[in-house]
């Protein structure tokens, strides 16, 4: 139904959290190389659980091979500083969620692939740095099924 970008990941448990949050959402995971862990990984095994073989997770040499493998896609990059709250977006089916690394989320030069008006952020409250990444992809892709009535949910 949606995806979730993960672009440059270095920390195995968020990763592992998010690829649970996709398998029981019903979302496919995109995982952009390097990844700053193996997905042999025991906390990332351990965080997923066994989720991971319910879990539909693709790997990308680079962040152009993704956005060719999700061509037609809307894609909204989400960061702290975006103009739009997560919220004020109107979602539908196939749309994606690009998310940044943990230490510094998106480069600039990634950023400026995507229009200004699709660049989402989740609210906080004033002088916080940023949500966990696991979290604010929960956020976002809760919010976006929510929109679509939780379809396929029960």
């Amino acid at each position: 139904m949606f995806h979730v970008i993960l672009y440059e990941p270095e920390i195995p448990p968020n990763t592992g959290n998010i690829i649970r949050l996709c398998a029981n959402t019903g979302a496919t995971l995109h995982l952009v190389e390097p990844l700053g862990f193996s997905l042999q990984d025991t906390q990332l095994r351990r965080a997923g659980l066994d989720y991971r073989d319910m879990a539909n997770v693709r790997r990308h040499a680079d962040l152009a091979a993704c956005l060719l493998a999700l061509e037609g896609a809307r894609v909204f990059p989400v960061e702290t500083q975006g103009g739009l709250r997560h919220s004020d977006q109107r979602y539908q089916v196939g749309d994606a969620f690009l998310f940044g690394r943990e230490t510094s989320g998106l480069p600039g030069d990634v950023l400026a692939r995507f229009p200004a008006d699709r660049v989402i952020r989740v609210p906080m409250v004033p002088g916080n740095r940023s949500l966990n990444l696991s979290n604010a992809a929960a956020i976002v892709l809760f919010e976006a099924w929510r929109q679509l009535g939780f379809s396929g949910g029960t």
